[in-house]
């Protein structure tokens, strides 16, 4: 098991206590929580249940979502959805990936173990033939090579999962257009939402390697590229504006649409 300084906790820290605020003000996540796929959220029991980042129900919760991912996970056509969950998933591990070779394998694990967190563990069920020891065991260490091995687990999952790349891709660019929303404030920039948001740029990037999503690609890599970095500027100054976010995401949108 690794042990982590405290910068890694504190950072993962704030990422629950950010959750844990959120969740007092209503659901958020994948698919809407009463009207989720197969009632998940509380459709089906009767009640209403907090819906997570990554899926129906979960840890992750906020009258807006932690990135309006309910909103783009209703976006996308049924078919696509599991695809997306997977993908969703898989932008933690890619972010994590590029944060090894710059903060250590002790930042790249928390990243992971947010992920786990956030996606997977409220919608375990949705990724079976995923080999759970895979991701968990890049959780411990935060080694490259655990990380390119859950990394080929989930693109396995992927294309099993079918769907469509531009509808993932769409779905994407939407979290993490959601997600970077509240990322620079006045003083201060978010670490933590900033690299979510950036995994998730990543995994839209990815996905869009079909070609399908070709007509979106060149809009895409301008998109991931307003990240200049993996880890958040310290001042709000240097961080690109959540407007060009949400513009360039337009462009992929319509780009897509097209």
């Amino acid at each position: 098991m690794t042990t982590f300084h405290a910068k890694t906790w504190t950072r993962l820290g704030l990422a629950l206590t950010l959750s844990a605020g959120l969740a007092a003000c209503g659901g958020e996540g994948g698919e809407p929580g009463a009207t989720a796929e197969g009632g998940e959220g509380g459709a089906e029991r009767g009640a209403s249940a907090p819906v997570g980042e990554g899926g129906e129900g979960g840890a992750e919760g906020g009258a807006a979502g932690e990135a309006g991912a309910q909103a783009a996970y209703a976006a996308v056509a049924p078919e696509s959805r599991q695809a997306l969950r997977i993908a969703h998933l898989k932008g933690f591990f890619l972010v994590a990936k590029e944060s090894a070779r710059v903060e250590g394998p002790e930042a790249a694990a928390a990243l992971v173990g947010q992920g786990l967190l956030e996606v997977y563990d409220p919608q375990k069920a949705r990724f079976e033939g995923v080999d759970e020891a895979v991701l968990r065991r890049a959780a411990e260490t935060g080694a490259p090579t655990d990380l390119d091995a859950a990394i080929r687990a989930l693109d396995q999952a992927q294309q099993r999962a079918g769907g469509s790349g531009a509808e993932v891709a769409k779905g994407m660019t939407s979290i993490a257009a959601g997600l970077y929303r509240h990322v620079v404030q006045a003083n201060a920039v978010d670490p933590v939402e900033y690299q979510h948001a950036y995994g998730a740029a990543l995994a839209a990037r990815d996905a869009a390697k079909g070609a399908e999503a070709a007509p979106a690609r060149a809009d895409i890599e301008r998109f991931v590229a307003l990240w200049p970095s993996v880890t958040a500027p310290e001042q709000p100054s240097a961080a690109t504006p959540y407007s060009q976010v949400q513009a360039q995401a337009s462009r992929i949108e319509l780009a897509l649409a097209e």
